[in-house]
């Protein structure tokens, strides 16, 4: 089975970034790594451009990603607004969003998770049934900024109740600070996998990493090993949530992919554009780039 390398860098790699990225130049970066192969991406979110500016412009973004053969687009929408938007805006996907600790649930969305549960519970219900697809993010599923470290027991309780809301939607289990250890990644995603397999064998847990303490791809690994085939990256290693402090860049898609190829999985992606795209993002005014294949010249020549 091919790995589905899923890139979020025109969303979360860029929503950080202070100076405001033209439309332009984002639209320029979904169509080269649409070039270089990448098939699903995370466009941008229709959240308040009072919180976060730099995701004003995702309807034009989205336009344009529509055009592209074969790409499916995913949106974030932090509450039903923003879920109407995407889908009247006719992105493929919806992406909703909670953190598993109550402290980072109350620092990125200002609620507690029950009721962020239980207004997400109603927006994964009518996106359903109007036909869009569904990507569950639960945030802070390894450490919390403000918590620590969290109990396996707690992501897989929340892991659960997302589980009985549809039995078609993926569920992302994110290290949003990048300070999960490849053990704990192993044993979560091994009990969500074993206890909650996809609908007609389909793909259902996705991983979402950050690479904070360099880690990101020894965990992408380990989530690997024990049977999960949706990786978020982010071409350049872009990224960092604004309310996790001290996180970073999300792991690098050349990383990822260089990792996949070195295993001999499949990801049907243009290595040679993959780094093109990469260069590209890095070089963006106000991106703070990660990753290391971009500065090894072995594997840049390969």
């Amino acid at each position: 089975m091919e790995a589905i390398i899923s890139e979020v860098a025109p969303r979360d790699g860029l929503q950080s970034i202070g100076p405001f990225v033209a439309t332009e130049t984002k639209i320029e970066l979904v169509r080269k790594l649409h070039a270089a192969g990448l098939r699903r991406m995370e466009i941008g979110s229709f959240v308040s451009p009072r919180a976060i500016p730099q995701m004003a412009d995702t309807g034009a973004v989205l336009k344009a990603a529509l055009a592209l053969p074969g790409l499916e687009s995913t949106v974030l929408a932090p509450n039903r607004r923003g879920f109407e938007m995407a889908r009247d805006a006719g992105a493929h996907r919806v992406g909703v969003f909670m953190s598993v600790t109550e402290s980072h649930n109350k620092a990125n969305v200002n609620r507690t998770r029950e009721e962020s549960f239980a207004d997400l519970s109603g927006i994964v219900r009518d996106a359903v049934a109007s036909g869009m697809k569904v990507r569950f993010n639960l945030s802070c599923a390894f450490h919390c900024p403000f918590e620590g470290v969290v109990p396996e027991h707690d992501a897989l309780d929340w892991v659960e109740r997302v589980v009985a809301l549809d039995p078609t939607i993926e569920i992302a289990i994110c290290d949003t600070t990048g300070n999960a250890a490849p053990d704990q990644v192993g044993r979560v995603f091994g009990h969500a996998i074993r206890s909650w397999p996809g609908a007609d064998g389909k793909p259902r847990m996705a991983f979402h990493g950050h690479d904070t303490y360099g880690l990101g791809v020894a965990n992408c690994a380990a989530a690997w090993e024990v049977g999960c085939r949706v990786i978020d990256s982010a071409a350049g290693g872009l990224g960092g949530c604004p309310f996790a402090p001290g996180a970073t860049g999300n792991v690098a898609t050349e990383d990822v992919a260089w990792l996949m190829r070195r295993m001999g999985v499949g990801t049907g992606i243009d290595w040679k554009a993959l780094l093109e795209a990469a260069d590209f993002a890095a070089a963006i005014p106000g991106a703070l780039p990660g990753g290391r294949m971009r500065a090894v010249p072995a594997a840049r020549a390969a």
